[in-house]
C-alpha cells in the first residue's frame, strides 16, 4: 500500500535529512542531496556546490536546521498523483518504476518531498543536529552529521 513507508530508516535522522536538504536548497540554491547514507549513529549527504561552505555558512546551516527542529512542526504525508506532486516538489530523482501515485512527506510549512522512508510525527522528536565533519572535492560537498 502506498501509505506504508517502504524504506526503513532511523526516523529522527531521516526526517532531519529532509530539513537539511531544504536548508541547503534555500541557502545555496542547489538541489537536494545527490547521495545520502542515513544511519542512527551518523549520516552523510552529498551536495553539488561551486565551493565549500565557509565557516560562517556552516554555523548558519547548523542554526537553521536546529531552528526548524525546535519549531515542533508536524510531519505528515499525503498521497498525490504525479501531476499534482510535480507542482510542489522536485520529481527529477524519482525512479523510473515509481507509481503514478506518490507519497509526499511534509514538514510543516518548511519542506515537502516525495519519499518512501519512515519519519517522526513531529520535529520535537528529532534532537539536536550537529555537523561532525565535511569535505569538498570536484564540486561535491560531503557533510557528515549526527543527532544528540
Amino acid at each position: 500500500m502506498l501509505n506504508e513507508p517502504k524504506k526503513s530508516y532511523h526516523e529522527p535522522m531521516h526526517t532531519c535529512e529532509h530539513i537539511l536538504n531544504q536548508t541547503m536548497v534555500r541557502m545555496f540554491g542547489c538541489g537536494r542531496s545527490m547521495n545520502a547514507h542515513i544511519e542512527k549513529k551518523k549520516s552523510k549527504c552529498d551536495y553539488l556546490l561551486n565551493e565549500a561552505p565557509s565557516a560562517e555558512q556552516l554555523e548558519q546551516i547548523i542554526a537553521q536546521v536546529n531552528t526548524i527542529i525546535s519549531r515542533n512542526l508536524p510531519v505528515t504525508d499525503v498521497i498525490m498523483n504525479r501531476g499534482e506532486a510535480g507542482k510542489i516538489v522536485d520529481l527529477t530523482k524519482l525512479p523510473d518504476d515509481a507509481s503514478e501515485l506518490l507519497r509526499i512527506v511534509k514538514i510543516g510549512d518548511y519542506d515537502a518531498c516525495a519519499c518512501i522512508g519512515q519519519h517522526v510525527t513531529n520535529t520535537s522528536e528529532i534532537g539536536q543536529f550537529e555537523i561532525i565533519s565535511h569535505d569538498f572535492q570536484d564540486g561535491r560537498w560531503r557533510v557528515r552529521f549526527r543527532l544528540v
